[in-house]
């Protein structure tokens, strides 16, 4: 059965799967959850734990001869499998033969990285869900931030005020695991007392917390599309500080583009945002931003924006006099709904 991150000690309690598989590319996220099986399975009565690195080629022999033998010393076994990318055919035979056995001395942990939507309706997989506990680990987004900080914060004994809470917010956005090392600085450098409550101002956000926000091309994108140009410009320009090649972020405007101008069609020839969201199969958690674009943006505006793509390809090649960066702030602008002057060639 698949469920969300926050259902799992309720899960494990209830149920005693044979095989427990964690999805996603939020590093925090992930690493707490597989702890948190982890710390089941121990005090279950799990004690002896194997590591193998799952890659192309790997030899699925040893994950058969691994759940076959246990050491003197133990009497059950954690097998903690750690997935670089698909799975391929020999490696959904075994796990599915092994659970199929259903032995109770030996158990999998199977971390990885995000499931895609084709991959949960394949046969294969939901024979294999059906004996299994699925975890869908979703990265946490700018909206769900603040309350997920506030929380981490509050389990630390730091109470923060509004714009500490904000300021926070802007130096760690992207980079969860800066999140986590900061609240640690922040109580170790104010709390004097132990276990005293910490008041947190800006002040000492200042003075105490590094910037620390990461950013990727696809957040610079999703920023686009929910109309927010603020963040637009904040976003590239800490990409542009990290060095990050101009034609990484122009690969993933246009291929969203792409992506939007048959739905715009769609919508334009008379379809619900909802259905084409659906038979797009976007994921859930960017439905809101691609939908905001839907609402926003006719066909024709993706067609000027992708010709503006195009002189941009040609002034990262040194085939126009044109600042690239500047022309990616002026394209996803024009993204985000904002009036921009015309790109000249």
């Amino acid at each position: 059965m698949k469920i969300k991150a926050e259902q799992l000690a309720r899960s494990l309690k209830g149920n005693k799967p044979p095989l427990v598989w964690l999805s996603g590319d939020e590093p925090l996220l992930m690493q707490e959850a597989a702890d948190q099986a982890r710390t089941h399975f121990r005090d279950q009565g799990f004690s002896e734990r194997e590591i193998l690195n799952i890659d192309r080629n790997f030899d699925w022999q040893l994950f058969k001869q691994a759940t076959g033998n246990l050491s003197l010393f133990s009497e059950r076994k954690l097998l903690d499998l750690r997935l670089g990318g698909k799975l391929e055919d020999d490696g959904k035979a075994a796990l599915q033969e092994f659970i199929d056995e259903a032995n109770p001395d030996f158990a999998v942990l199977l971390s990885g990285p995000r499931l895609e939507a084709a991959t949960l309706k394949t046969k294969w997989f939901k024979a294999l869900e059906s004996g299994a506990v699925v975890v869908q680990i979703w990265p946490i987004n700018k909206d769900g931030l603040p309350t997920w900080l506030e929380q981490r914060l509050l389990r630390a004994g730091i109470q923060a005020e509004p714009e500490a809470l904000q300021l926070l917010i802007d130096r760690i956005e992207g980079n969860l695991l800066a999140a986590v090392q900061e609240i640690e600085k922040l109580k170790l450098l104010a709390n004097s007392e132990e276990g005293g409550s910490i008041r947190l101002d800006a002040r000492t956000v200042m003075q105490v917390v590094a910037d620390s926000s990461r950013y990727n091309a696809f957040q610079l994108v999703d920023a686009a599309l929910s109309g927010d140009p603020v963040r637009v410009e904040k976003i590239l320009q800490g990409l542009r500080a990290e060095d990050v090649f101009p034609l990484v972020i122009l690969g993933a405007i246009t291929r969203e583009l792409r992506t939007l101008l048959p739905m715009l069609e769609k919508k334009e020839s008379g379809q619900g945002v909802n259905a084409i969201l659906q038979s797009h199969h976007v994921w859930f958690n960017r439905k809101q931003a691609v939908g905001a674009a839907l609402a926003r943006l006719r066909s024709a505006d993706i067609w000027v924006m992708l010709d503006h793509s195009r002189l941009i390809d040609h002034s990262i090649k040194g085939l126009s006099a044109a600042n690239p960066w500047d022309e990616l702030s002026l394209l996803l602008l024009r993204l985000a709904g904002t009036r921009v002057a015309t790109a000249s060639a």
